[in-house]
């Protein structure tokens, strides 16, 4: 089972969103172009983005979630997310899922590495986007089952939300 709710979260949970969040469960200069997932995509530097860019614009859309189911299943069928001692997931399944442990492992971390270092969210949107939905989790749970549940809870007129697995620089200590 997933651990995500729809609760109401004021604003002390993050202490910069403008209004309450529901809890499911800037420019770098560029250093040259790489391939990452076969596109070519601008290299940056994920540490001055980190530093640069507010955590509260480091957000993604519904649209990157659906993106990264894709993308997560397909590196599935690829071979490049396999089970390991600690996940078993079973590659035919398109329920559960891996967990995020594994996810976060064998795509996300080798990815944003390619990419700059940067988080999987301003990965995707550079410039960031304002945070008006907190989404927290249990890395064991399998991601497809978090993204399926996540976007069927979305709450309406929200447009940008904030996953520590994806908003968080998985390759970076941004600790200070």
């Amino acid at each position: 089972a997933i651990s995500a709710q729809a609760i109401l979260a004021r604003q002390s949970l993050a202490p910069s969103l403008t209004s309450a969040a529901v809890v499911l469960g800037g420019d770098s200069q560029s250093l040259g172009m790489q391939r990452c997932l076969g596109r070519p995509r601008e290299i940056r530097d994920g540490e001055g983005m980190h530093d640069k860019i507010s955590a509260d614009m480091w957000c993604v859309t519904q649209t990157d979630l659906r993106r990264l189911r894709r993308e997560v299943s397909k590196a599935i069928k690829q071979g490049r997310i396999l089970p390991t001692d600690q996940d078993d997931f079973d590659p035919r399944d398109n329920v559960y899922g891996p967990t995020f442990y594994t996810v976060n492992e064998q795509l996300i971390k080798p990815v944003t590495a390619q990419a700059g270092n940067m988080s999987w969210a301003l990965m995707k949107h550079p410039s960031g986007k304002k945070c008006d939905v907190f989404i927290t989790h249990a890395w064991i749970e399998g991601v497809f089952e978090f993204i399926d549940k996540v976007l069927n809870s979305w709450p309406r007129g929200a447009k940008h939300a904030w996953c520590c697995m994806l908003a968080n620089p998985q390759n970076l200590d941004i600790s200070h």
